[in-house]
């Protein structure tokens, strides 16, 4: 391979780098940031929930262990029912061991492994306590079964959980059927024993996913916070990735031109690769000249995304101060947020301006509309109003039994800048 050719594969890699699945090059800031929070124990965060669920499953099982030795003179036979909480330690502390060595994951093998273990626990109880007629009442180690689930809260899937917990649910529910004569007396015993296998999961999957739900989105709203201090005219985060990517493969080509690697007149391949990058460094440079911080903040969040509707024909939110955009930002993610059915929305509607300024006034008048829906007034956090003061004088009324606020931003006259 001659020497000219290895600055052209590079600017190509550079170029036609591979994307991840969220469309990120892979190879920019934004991609690694991605590998890294992907990575082997890095789950927003959720590993702490794990080892919390894990405590919880432990301290379950003390009080399991308390009832099976308060119970052990009823026991036809005791072996089984002491062999059924010497294999759920074993599943326990196997499972917990593993991780804390090969970190933060289980793989399907040892998913696999538990899963045999916890059924072996509840067959071994089963059999302990099968001739006494009342599983509600005598089942220790299979009740602790739905909490021990817990130890791969976080690590396994959803729907997975769910299944095994159905399956033990299942199980308890047919054995109660097979040896338990229902009787007023008898039946909330049942239900408690179903409720403790089942229910534990069933929770903790809730908490995972609201826990990781909040998590995104505040990370979603430090990013587009990120865009309050951005000049009035700028290209969004992902495209300064992509420039930045273009202008490393500019800086590589024109290096190995200088230094002799790459010889002159450029091949046909290399010259095309030359006026590959040109082009595209031309039109992401030229797009987007007209897009506000406010279009980015909006467009590249996935909250206000697609729950904000933005009207700016004559890209005045670029004229905002850092203070009202931040107020706005802020009133605007505050009125969107509610996680409720009803998906509130909100439409932007900004300017024109219809008062002619004073000659050499420095300052202009520009009107501000957010129109919602689904918020109604009553229900307005009041940080959100903190928030609308921060941009300007405003009015708020309610239309179609939803709130509307009409803003006056005081604004820097741009023809005296």
């Amino acid at each position: 391979m001659t020497d000219y050719a290895r600055p052209e594969e590079n600017t190509l890699g550079v170029i036609l780098g591979k994307r991840n699945r969220a469309g990120v090059p892979a190879g920019s800031t934004a991609g690694r940031a991605m590998r890294q929070a992907s990575a082997r124990g890095a789950s927003l965060g959720t590993g702490y929930l794990g080892v919390g669920a894990s405590v919880l499953a432990g301290l379950q099982a003390v009080y399991g262990i308390g009832m099976f030795v308060s119970h052990a003179g009823e026991y036809p036979f005791i072996l089984p029912a002491a062999l059924a909480w010497v294999v759920y330690a074993l599943a326990l502390v196997g499972v917990a061991t593993t991780i804390a060595t090969r970190g933060e994951q289980m793989p399907d093998w040892l998913f696999g492994t538990f899963l045999i273990g916890l059924a072996g626990v509840v067959a071994f109880d089963l059999i302990a306590i099968w001739s006494l007629h009342d599983v509600g009442r005598y089942a220790t180690a299979a009740a602790s079964a739905g909490f021990g689930l817990l130890a791969a809260l976080t690590l396994r899937r959803s729907r997975e959980l769910l299944a095994v917990a159905s399956i033990l649910g299942m199980t308890l529910l047919v054995a109660i059927l097979l040896t338990t004569k229902l009787t007023p007396q008898s039946i909330p015993a049942q239900i408690l024993l179903l409720a403790t296998a089942v229910m534990p999961v069933v929770f903790g999957i809730y908490i995972v996913r609201r826990f990781r739900r909040i998590v995104q989105l505040e990370l979603d709203r430090v990013l587009v916070q990120s865009t309050v201090s951005a000049p009035r005219f700028a290209v969004g985060m992902l495209a300064s990735e992509e420039l930045a990517r273009l202008d490393l493969a500019a800086e590589e080509l024109l290096e190995s031109v200088a230094t002799g690697r790459t010889k002159l007149p450029l091949s046909p391949k290399t010259a095309s690769t030359a006026a590959s990058l040109a082009t595209e460094l031309r039109l992401h440079l030229i797009e987007g000249r007209r897009e506000t911080w406010l279009y980015h903040a909006i467009t590249e969040s996935e909250q206000l995304g697609k729950s904000v509707t933005l009207a700016d024909r004559g890209s005045l939110a670029g004229l905002l101060a850092p203070q009202q955009r931040d107020g706005l930002l802020a009133a605007v993610w505050l009125l969107v947020s509610d996680q409720s059915k009803s998906s509130p929305t909100a439409q932007l509607t900004i300017g024109p301006v219809t008062a002619i300024p004073e000659p050499g006034s420095k300052t202009i008048t520009v009107p501000l509309v957010i129109t919602t829906t689904a918020v109604p007034r009553s229900r307005v956090d009041p940080a959100t109003w903190d928030a609308i003061g921060k941009v300007g004088r405003f009015l708020d009324s309610t239309q179609n039994s939803s709130l509307r606020v009409e803003i006056e931003c005081i604004v820097t006259n741009p023809a005296d800048q």
